[in-house]
């Protein structure tokens, strides 16, 4: 399988000389080239992944025992983990979500991901910690199109006890840095991320050539996009990646799953103005799951709606911080 190929192309486009996933918080992605038009919404922030899990507090343990982050508790109540500007959340769930004994690969979130300096040391440390692997460390140092580059960028995928998908790649830190998804329509989506979200797009995106398919040993990795919320890289492949990733998952399939339900729930932004945020997204028939309310146990209002190809968004008002602990 190829991790987030379309990062490497990103940087295609900006410097063939760096064969370094765009998810790489220390490279120049494409989502820093100022868009040709000015954002229409103030720009959102990333606040928290939401997560099914058996057992809230052992997921803690995992992943402050495998990644760079921190316990905490969100709001004083709920056991959660604190990555560097942003939360992981946990839903407590009798099983996990899986098809089989493998991650439910049928919505649009396919895996978050973590930076690391050096990626064998890395991996063969949690070789030692008896971690999960879906897929074992590979080198793709020619993503970037240079034929016969090796040693330079290493992936691999761990998989959590409730079968979330975690990314370890080559990076110049070792941080929660990204999260990548699929889309029938990459460049739609990342417009629409714009739209309501204010994330700076590359004008590469108007080219019509942005539309073409392009493949990398045999897996499709475009149409793709990137851009970042905060200090993390959204990168967006296209449907036929899982499809041919995947082929048992998507037998007879033709669309995404709600991500509501799955390994990873939904992805929550942080508003200044939720009232005015959510007045746009009716005015604009962005379909609506849960108006705006205090989160439960907390004095802290979010929304949910749903986003391209059946993501589920959480709208916080209020920036992530580490006073939401209290």
């Amino acid at each position: 399988m190829i991790p987030c190929a379309s990062r490497a192309w990103g940087i295609k486009e900006i410097t063939m000389k760096i064969l370094l996933s765009i998810a790489v918080l220390s490279l120049a992605p494409l989502s820093l080239i100022s868009q040709d038009k000015p954002v229409e919404s103030p720009q959102a922030h990333f606040h928290h992944l939401h997560l099914n899990v058996v057992d809230p507090a052992a997921s803690a343990n995992f992943y402050t025992s495998k990644f760079d982050c921190e316990k905490a508790n969100f709001a004083g109540k709920q056991e959660a983990v604190w990555a560097q500007k942003s939360w992981l959340l946990f839903n407590k769930v009798k099983t996990s979500p899986q098809r089989g004994n493998k991650p439910d690969l049928t919505s649009a979130i396919w895996h978050m991901g973590w930076g690391a300096e050096n990626m064998k040391e890395t991996y063969q440390k949690q070789l030692e910690m008896g971690t999960k692997f879906f897929e074992p460390l590979t080198d793709i140092s020619d993503i970037g199109g240079q034929v016969g580059a090796r040693d330079t960028f290493y992936y691999c995928y761990v998989q959590s006890p409730d079968h979330a998908l975690i990314e370890l790649n080559t990076a110049r830190h070792h941080q929660f840095g990204h999260l990548h998804l699929f889309s029938a329509d990459p460049i739609s989506a990342a417009e629409w991320w714009g739209k309501y979200f204010g994330v700076k797009l590359s004008p590469a995106l108007k080219n019509p050539n942005a539309r073409k398919q392009r493949v990398y040993r045999g897996f499709p990795i475009g149409p793709s996009a990137s851009f970042m919320v905060d200090n993390v890289n959204v990168i967006i492949f296209p449907i036929e990646y899982p499809q041919t990733a995947y082929p048992d998952q998507w037998k007879d399939r033709t669309s995404f799953d709600s991500t509501k339900g799955k390994s990873i729930d939904h992805i929550a932004l942080s508003v200044d103005n939720l009232a005015e945020t959510m007045k746009r997204m009716k005015a604009d028939q962005v379909k609506i799951l849960q108006d705006s309310k205090p989160i439960p146990g907390t004095k802290i209002k979010s929304a949910f709606i749903e986003g391209p190809d059946k993501i589920v968004f959480e709208l916080v008002e209020g920036h992530a911080n580490k006073e939401q602990m209290r």
